[in-house]
C-alpha cells in the first residue's frame, strides 16, 4: 500500500504552485481583471491615446505586492508547521529506539511514548506500564476534554510489554475503517499467529491526545499520513477569506465600469454627430486629403478611447494602497503593548493582512470555554459545613472582594508536612474548629479525603502524589489534605488517610460510582472503631431530596449559602453521610451481589439498590471551588455585549459545567426573564421543545414556521428583525450536543436560529468540532452575519476555519488553533481590545479612505467628460500626460495613506469605555451603497466646479501683460493646480488625528506638486527630454501662476468646492451629533473615568433557586478501583475484611469503555496534580 507522509500542511502554497493559484485569486478581484482587459486595449495604437506604461507599471506592483504579503503571511505557516512536523518521537528501528522526526513517521512503525508526550499519530495501542495494558489520555486537543480516559491493549498483545526484541518481531496485519473524522468510533481487526482480534476505539490513542500518569506506552501506527489522522480530518479546509469590503467593491467597480460605458457611449454618440456635422470642414482646414471618413467608425473608436482615459475613476494605485493600509493596522495589532501577555511572554499576532476592517463589524462571537474562558485551575474557596459558611477569600463590607492583607493572614498549614505549600485559605475560624476537635467539620474532611477515585503515589524525592480523574475531586482532596486529612493510599479494599498526624485504615465496603443520571458519588466504609458509614456528595438538587426529615433548618441554611456560592460562579457540590446499620448493610450487601450476577435489567437493579441506601442521609455542608476563570474574561464579555456583539458558547463540556461557567461570566444571570434548555433525544422531540420555547417566547398568537416553508431570503430577513425588535427582555438557550444534531437538520434548522437569535446568550453543550462548524456555517448563512470564532485547541479549528475571522489562544499546550487562526493572542481578555480599538479603527480608516479616494478620482477623472464637449469628443486629454500619471501615484497618495494608517476619532481609551461606538461597523454605516453615491456625487460636483469655473475665468480675458492667456497649457496649468490644492484641503477636513506624518504628507504633497510642475517645465528638462516633455510654451507654469487673476480663479475654485461641505458637516454635528462626535468634543479637556467592575445585585427567577452544581467526573472509574485492574503489583491485594463490591470480572472494562463513548464530547477539566 502506499501511504502519504506524516506531514501537516496548514499553509495554503507550495514553490511549484504559489505563481498559479495565487495568480488565480487576485484575478479574481473584478478590479485586477478590468486593469488587464485595460492594459490590453491600451497595445490598440488607434484607441490609445495614454501610453501603456501608465497601466501596467502599476497593475504589475500592486499584483506583486500582494503577491510578496501573500507569501509572506504562507510562509509563517510553513513554519508553524514546521514546528510541529519537527517534533520528535522514539520509533522503533531495526529492533532499536531511535529518535525521528513526526513528519517521517510511517504506517506499520511502533512508537513508544512516555508520560507527558503528545501522540505523533493515530495508534493502536500494543503494550504499557500499567497493569492489563491500560494507559491514560488526555484529548483536550481532540474534543476538548481535560478529564482522563482509559484506553486497553488486547491481552495478548499488552504481554509483549517492554521488550524491545519482541515488539521488533511483532507481524500483525490491521484492516479497518478508512480515514474519517469520528471521533468516538473505530472499527478494525488485528491478524496475529492465525487469530483475529476486533478493534474499537477503546484500543486506539489519536493524534493530539497526551500520554498522562503512564510511565511508557507502545503504540502501532494505523494512520500516519497527517491528513489521515483524526485530528486533521477535523481540521477542515483552509478558506480563502475575504472582508465585506472587498466584496462591496467588487461590485462597485462592476457598477463604475457600467458607468464609464454609459459615459463612453455618450460621448461615442457625441463625436459620430460631431464628425459628421463639423468634422468635414477641420478636414479640409488641416489639408487632410485622406477620404471620406466613416462617422460610425470613428464614434467606435472614440467610445473605447474614453474607457482608457476615464479609466481612473478606479486607479490600481487604490488597491495598492488597500494593502498597504491593511498591512500598517497588522503591525499596530503586533506592536500593541497592552495586548502583550508577559506571563509567557508572547505578543498578538496578526497572522493574516487581509482581514483588519472585518474585526470592526463582528456581530456573533463563538467562543470555546475551557482554556478560552476558563484557566484549567480548580481552586477551594468556599464551604459551608453545619450551616456555617469558611470562606477563601475576604469580603468587604460592600461584598467587594479584597486581596489578602498583611491583617488577614493565610491559614498557616506549615505544621503538616503533607500540605501542599502554595495553598492559602484565609478563613482562621476553620482551623480553629479543627483543633478544638468539631466533629461536623472532622467529618465533612474525613468525606473529601474517602469519598473520591483519585490514586496516590511517591516519586523518588518521597512527596505525594495525585493523580486524579477530575479536577474537581484534585481541588476537594487537596483541601482536606491541607486541612489535615491527608489521603494518603488506598487498595481495592482499603482506603488510608492521615487524620491531623495519625495513620487511619478505612474498610472500602462498597464504592457506588458517579454517572450523569445519578449525580452523586459515595462510598461505603467500616472504621476502625467497626461503624459502617455512607459518605456521599453529589448534586445538591439530587442529594437533598435523600435527606432525613431532621434536616430541615439545616438544609434551609446550606441551600442559601448554596444560591450564594451559585451567585458567585461557584462550581458546587452537597455533602452528607448516614450511619448504617452491618446487619442491613450485609443484607443490602447480598442483594447488590445478586444484582450483579443478573442477566436482566442488571443496571436496573443496581441503580435501585443504590437509591435504597443512598436515603435519610444527614447532611454536613457544601463545597464551592472556583473554576477560574482567565484574568477579565467578565469585563470583556460585558463590554462585548454592550457592543451588541452576541456571544455563543460552544464547548464540548457537559450542561452542568457550561451552564456554570456561563453564570460565572455574568452571560446567564439570574434575572434573566427565562433559560431554554433544549435536551430532546429525538427529532420530534427537539423540534416540541423549540417550539413550546418560541411559545413563551413570542406568545401563543405567533404562527410558527414549521421548516417547511421557504420563502426567499431578504423577506426572512426582514421578518427576523421585526420579530427581534418585538422580543423584550433578556433569554438564553442551551442546548446540548445530541439535541443539537436533530435541530440542524434542514427541517429543524430555521426553528433553531430564530429562536437563537432572539436569545442573548446561547450555550451549545456536549458538541463535537464538526457540530461548531456547523453553528457557524449556519448563521453565517441565514443571518447573514459577520462572525468571529475564538479557541486553543485542536477541536476549535473547524470553527475557526469557518468564521469570517479566527482567533487562536496561544500559549496553551497545543498549536493546532493558533496555526489555523487569522489573529491570536494569549488571553480571552485581549479580544475586547482586538475588536473595539484595533478593529474599529480599521474599519473607521478603511471606510474613511474608500470615500476619500472614491471623491477625488471621481473629481480628477470627470473633468474629462465635460472638456470632451469642448474639444469636438477627440478623446483630448485635459491634462498634460505627467500629471494623470503622477496624480494618484506621487500628489495624492502619501496624505490618503497617512488618513487611512493613522487617523482616529477617539482615541483607544474612549473606544473600549465606550463599546457602543463600535454598533456603526455592525449596520454597516460608514461605508455601504449609499455611501458610494454620496461621495460620487460629491465628486461630480467638484469636477464642475474645476472645470467650468476656470473656463468662464479664462473665456475672452486677457493677462495683465495684455497678453492672451485663454491657451490650453495654461487651462491645463491653472486646473491641475486647483484639483491638487481642493483634495489637500478636503483631506485636512477629513483628517480626525492630526500627526507631524499627516502635516508632512499633506503640505509636503503641494509642495512636491509645484516642485515637479515647474521643473517638467523648465528649459533644462526640455532640452534633456524634448521628445517626453513636447510642452508648446516653456516656462508656461511660470507664466500662468505669476498671474493674480490665475490664483484667484485658483481660490475661487477651492471655496467653491469645500464651502458647501464644511457648512453640511457643520450644521451635522451642531444639530444631529453621532456619539463619536460628542466624545470627540470634550475627549481632550476630560478623561472618562472607567467605570468599576462590579456584578450586579443578583435576583433570582422566582420559578427556582438555581444550582451551582457541577462536577467533571467520569463514570466507570469506581468500577475501575473496586476491581484492582489499575493497581501496581507492588502494592499486594489484603487476604482479610468484609467481602467488598466487585463487579463482573469480564464486562468491567466494557461498561467503563461504553460510558467512556457515551461521554465523548463533553468539556471538563482533568490534570495531574502534583502535590
Amino acid at each position: 500500500f502506499l501511504f502519504q507522509d506524516n506531514r501537516i500542511h496548514t499553509s495554503k502554497y507550495n514553490i511549484l504552485t504559489f505563481l498559479p493559484i495565487n495568480l488565480f485569486e487576485q484575478f479574481q478581484r473584478v478590479a485586477n481583471a478590468y486593469f488587464l482587459f485595460l492594459l490590453i486595449l491600451q497595445l490598440i495604437p488607434e484607441i490609445s491615446s495614454l501610453t501603456w506604461f501608465t497601466t501596467i507599471v502599476p497593475l504589475v506592483l500592486v499584483i506583486t505586492m500582494t503577491a510578496v504579503k501573500d507569501a509572506t503571511d504562507d510562509y509563517f505557516r510553513y513554519k508553524s508547521d514546521n514546528q510541529v512536523n519537527n517534533r520528535q518521537s522514539e520509533v522503533l528501528i531495526d529492533s532499536k529506539l531511535q529518535n525521528e522526526k513526526w513528519m517521517n513517521v510511517k504506517v506499520g512503525d511502533i512508537i513508544k511514548l512516555e508520560n507527558n508526550q503528545f501522540v505523533a499519530a493515530d495508534l493502536l495501542l500494543l503494550s504499557s506500564s500499567e497493569p492489563h495494558g491500560l494507559c491514560y489520555i488526555e484529548t483536550a486537543e481532540l474534543d476538548g476534554e481535560t478529564n482522563l480516559k482509559v484506553r486497553h491493549a488486547l491481552s495478548v498483545t499488552s504481554e509483549l510489554g517492554a521488550d524491545i526484541s519482541r515488539l521488533a518481531r511483532f507481524d500483525g496485519i490491521v484492516v479497518c475503517e478508512a480515514p474519517n473524522n469520528k471521533l468516538d468510533k473505530f472499527t478494525g481487526v488485528l491478524s496475529w499467529k492465525g487469530s483475529k482480534y476486533s478493534l474499537s476505539n477503546e484500543k486506539i490513542i489519536l493524534r493530539g491526545c497526551v500520554l498522562r500518569n503512564t510511565s511508557w506506552c507502545f503504540g502501532l501506527v494505523i494512520f500516519a499520513a497527517g491528513p489521515d489522522t483524526k485530528l486533521m480530518q477535523n481540521s477542515g479546509k483552509t478558506k480563502f477569506k475575504r472582508t465585506s469590503i472587498d466584496r462591496l467593491m467588487n461590485t462597485l467597480v462592476l457598477w463604475i465600469f457600467g458607468f464609464l460605458v454609459c459615459l463612453g457611449i455618450i460621448l461615442a454618440v457625441g463625436n459620430s454627430i460631431w464628425e459628421n456635422q463639423v468634422g468635414e470642414q477641420f478636414r479640409t482646414f488641416l489639408f487632410l486629403n485622406e477620404g471620406e471618413k466613416n462617422f460610425v467608425f470613428s464614434g467606435f473608436l472614440t467610445f473605447w478611447s474614453y474607457i482608457i482615459i476615464l479609466n481612473t475613476v478606479v486607479p490600481i494605485s487604490l488597491y495598492v494602497s488597500v494593502e498597504v493600509i491593511r498591512l500598517g493596522h497588522s503591525y499596530f495589532i503586533n506592536w500593541d503593548r497592552k495586548m502583550y501577555y508577559s506571563g509567557k511572554a508572547t505578543p498578538a499576532e496578526a497572522r493574516t493582512t487581509t482581514l483588519n476592517e472585518e474585526l470592526g463589524q463582528i456581530e456573533y462571537v463563538f467562543s470555546d470555554k475551557t482554556g478560552t474562558l476558563t484557566q484549567n485551575i480548580m481552586t477551594f474557596k468556599r464551604c459551608s459545613i453545619n450551616g456555617r459558611i469558611y470562606a477563601g477569600e475576604v469580603h468587604d463590607e460592600l461584598d467587594q472582594k479584597t486581596e489578602i492583607t498583611k491583617k488577614k493572614e493565610p491559614v498557616d498549614i506549615s505544621v503538616k508536612s503533607q500540605a501542599d505549600r502554595t495553598f492559602q485559605f484565609s478563613d482562621h475560624h476553620l482551623m480553629e474548629s479543627i483543633k478544638l476537635g468539631d466533629p461536623k467539620v472532622h467529618e465533612f474532611l474525613r468525606l473529601l479525603a474517602l469519598c473520591h477515585t483519585v490514586m496516590s503515589e511517591e516519586n523518588s524525592a518521597g512527596q505525594l502524589i495525585y493523580q486524579v480523574q477530575s479536577p474537581d475531586e484534585g481541588a476537594l482532596v487537596n483541601a482536606a489534605r491541607n486541612f489535615g486529612f491527608v489521603f494518603k493510599s488506598r487498595t481495592p479494599e482499603t482506603i488510608t488517610i492521615e487524620e491531623l498526624g495519625t495513620l487511619v485504615t478505612y474498610q472500602l465496603l462498597a464504592f457506588l460510582d458517579f454517572n450523569n443520571i445519578r449525580k452523586r458519588m459515595s462510598v461505603i466504609v467500616r472504621n476502625p472503631e467497626g461503624q459502617i458509614k455512607l459518605y456521599s456528595k453529589g448534586a445538591d438538587t439530587i442529594l437533598f431530596e435523600k435527606l432525613h426529615p431532621s434536616n430541615g433548618d439545616l438544609l434551609t441554611l446550606t441551600s442559601d449559602h448554596l444560591s450564594e456560592f451559585a451567585g458567585e460562579g461557584l462550581r458546587t457540590l452537597a455533602i452528607a453521610y448516614r450511619d448504617l446499620d452491618d446487619a442491613y448493610f450485609k443484607e443490602w450487601h447480598k442483594m447488590l451481589e445478586d444484582a450483579n450476577t443478573a442477566t436482566d435489567e442488571r443496571d436496573e437493579r443496581i441503580a435501585g439498590l443504590y437509591e435504597e441506601i443512598e436515603k435519610d442521609l444527614m447532611l454536613l455542608g457544601a463545597t464551592a471551588i472556583e473554576d477560574k476563570l482567565q484574568e477579565g474574561v467578565i469585563e470583556t464579555v460585558s463590554s462585548l455585549s454592550l457592543a451588541n456583539i452576541k456571544i455563543w458558547v460552544l464547548t464540548g463540556d457537559k450542561q452542568e459545567t457550561a451552564i456554570n461557567i456561563g453564570y460565572a461570566c455574568n452571560m446567564l444571570t439570574d434575572d434573566m426573564n427565562d433559560v431554554f434548555i433544549i435536551a430532546g433525544n429525538t427529532a420530534i422531540e427537539v423540534r416540541e421543545e423549540l417550539r413550546k420555547a418560541k411559545e413563551n417566547l413570542f406568545g401563543q398568537n405567533r404562527s410558527f414556521s414549521n421548516g417547511h416553508v421557504v420563502c426567499e431570503k431578504k423577506q426572512q430577513l426582514e421578518l427576523d428583525s421585526v420579530v427581534e425588535e418585538t422580543v423584550t427582555g433578556d433569554y438564553a438557550l442551551i442546548i446540548n450536543g445530541h439535541s443539537l444534531a436533530h435541530a440542524l437538520e434542514s427541517d429543524v434548522k430555521n426553528d433553531l436560529l430564530e429562536l437563537a437569535c432572539m436569545c442573548k446568550t446561547v450555550v451549545c453543550c456536549r458538541v463535537t468540532p464538526l457540530q461548531k462548524a456547523q453553528v457557524v456555517e449556519l448563521v453565517k448563512t441565514h443571518r447573514n452575519a459577520v462572525t468571529l470564532a475564538i479557541g486553543d485547541g485542536a477541536n476549535d479549528v473547524s470553527m475557526i476555519k469557518s468564521a469570517h475571522i479566527g482567533v487562536g489562544i496561544s500559549g496553551q499546550e497545543g498549536l493546532q488553533a493558533v496555526l489555523a487562526s487569522d489573529y491570536s493572542f494569549a488571553q480571552f481578555r485581549y479580544l475586547q481590545r482586538l475588536l473595539l480599538v484595533h478593529g474599529r479603527w480599521s474599519y473607521f480608516r478603511m471606510c474613511k479612505f474608500l470615500c476619500y479616494f472614491f471623491y477625488k478620482n471621481f473629481a480628477f477623472t470627470l473633468v474629462h467628460f465635460w472638456f470632451a464637449f469642448f474639444c469636438g469628443f477627440s478623446a483630448q486629454t485635459v491634462y498634460d500626460q505627467w500629471f494623470i500619471t503622477l496624480f494618484n501615484i506621487v500628489y495624492t497618495s502619501l496624505p490618503v495613506l497617512a488618513m487611512g494608517i493613522f487617523d482616529q476619532d477617539v482615541s483607544d481609551q474612549n473606544s473600549m469605555d465606550c463599546p457602543q461606538l463600535y454598533e456603526p461597523g455592525q449596520l454597516n454605516l460608514l461605508f455601504n451603497k449609499h455611501k458610494f453615491f454620496i461621495c460620487m456625487l460629491h465628486g461630480i460636483y467638484t469636477s464642475l466646479a474645476l472645470f467650468f469655473i476656470p473656463y468662464g475665468a479664462f473665456y475672452n480675458v486677457a493677462g495683465e501683460d495684455g497678453q492672451h492667456i485663454a491657451d490650453y497649457q495654461s487651462f491645463a496649468v491653472t486646473m491641475a493646480t486647483s484639483l491638487v490644492i481642493v483634495v489637500s484641503v478636503q483631506i485636512a477636513l477629513d483628517t480626525s488625528y492630526w500627526t507631524v506624518i499627516n502635516h508632512v504628507f499633506i503640505w509636503g504633497s503641494i509642495a512636491t506638486y509645484f516642485s515637479i510642475l515647474f521643473t517638467m517645465h523648465s528649459n533644462g528638462i526640455f532640452g534633456v527630454f524634448p521628445n517626453q516633455f513636447p510642452f508648446v510654451v516653456i516656462g508656461n507654469a511660470r507664466h500662468s501662476l505669476t498671474q493674480k487673476c490665475i490664483w484667484l480663479v485658483i481660490l475661487l475654485t477651492t471655496v467653491a468646492s469645500v464651502m458647501p461641505v464644511v457648512a453640511f458637516r457643520f450644521l451635522k454635528v451642531d444639530l444631529y451629533p453621532t456619539l463619536s462626535d460628542q466624545i470627540r468634543r470634550w475627549q481632550k479637556a476630560q478623561k472618562k473615568a472607567r467605570p468599576l467592575s462590579s456584578r450586579r445585585p443578583q435576583t433570582r427567577r422566582s420559578s427556582s433557586r438555581r444550582s451551582g452544581y457541577a462536577f467533571a467526573h467520569q463514570e466507570g472509574y469506581g468500577e475501575l478501583i473496586t476491581s484492582g485492574k489499575n493497581m501496581r503489583a507492588k502494592n499486594p491485594l489484603p487476604t482479610s475484611g468484609l467481602e467488598k463490591t466487585l463487579y463482573n470480572s469480564t464486562s468491567w472494562i466494557e461498561n467503563l469503555c461504553k460510558k467512556t463513548t457515551d461521554t465523548v464530547g463533553s468539556f471538563s477539566q482533568d490534570k495531574t496534580e502534583k502535590l
